[in-house]
């Protein structure tokens, strides 16, 4: 007698940095070797119609704000995303999400240039679909290059020694002419 196992599973990416995955395995026998390849095409198109079919159902789906303290009134602004209109104050409120020093950088930009924090919150929630608070240390790195090449002083730009996430920045675009 001769087994035959047969798996198939398929993983979808779904919003939020989520996904889902389903698996099917089957195991039979053969009696005689004359139908190997017939058998095994037969179970994987069956294995493969079963998962496609269960796997539309996503079930589900944590929103952007999933796991955030405290959960986010979307209609008022209230929780751990400001709403871009009511800034009174970064320094209050939750923890900033994003390291110490990304945190400093982005409010001595802030203060240098007397940029306006509803604008930058604004510029966070349209690229990120969140508050500078509640940016990640890949995220804000992008608020800061973004701010550093729109605000960032010249005569920063070209001191060699300055660094900024690990990486120098001298030339003229902000950016290292490697």
């Amino acid at each position: 007698m001769i087994k035959l196992i047969a798996n198939y599973s398929k993983r979808l990416g779904l919003p939020g940095y989520s996904s889902h995955q389903f698996s099917v395995s089957v195991e039979t026998e053969l009696v005689t070797t004359d139908n190997i390849p017939g058998e095994a095409t037969r179970l994987y198109q069956l294995l493969q119609s079963n998962v496609d079919e269960q796997i539309q159902s996503v079930g589900f789906v944590p929103p952007c704000d999933y796991g955030m303290d405290p959960p986010v009134d979307h209609s008022t602004g209230n929780g751990s995303h400001p709403a871009p209109t009511n800034i009174a104050n970064w320094q209050r409120g939750t923890a900033w999400k994003c390291s110490e020093k990304q945190r400093d950088l982005i409010l001595k930009l802030v203060d240098e240039h007397q940029l306006d924090k509803n604008d930058i919150e604004a510029l966070a929630v349209e690229r990120f679909g969140k508050g500078v608070r509640v940016l990640n240390k890949v995220e804000a790195s992008g608020l800061i290059d973004e701010l550093l090449d729109t605000h960032g002083p010249t005569h920063q730009r070209q001191d060699i020694g300055k660094r900024r996430n690990g990486s120098a920045y001298s030339g003229a675009n902000g950016r290292s002419a490697a």
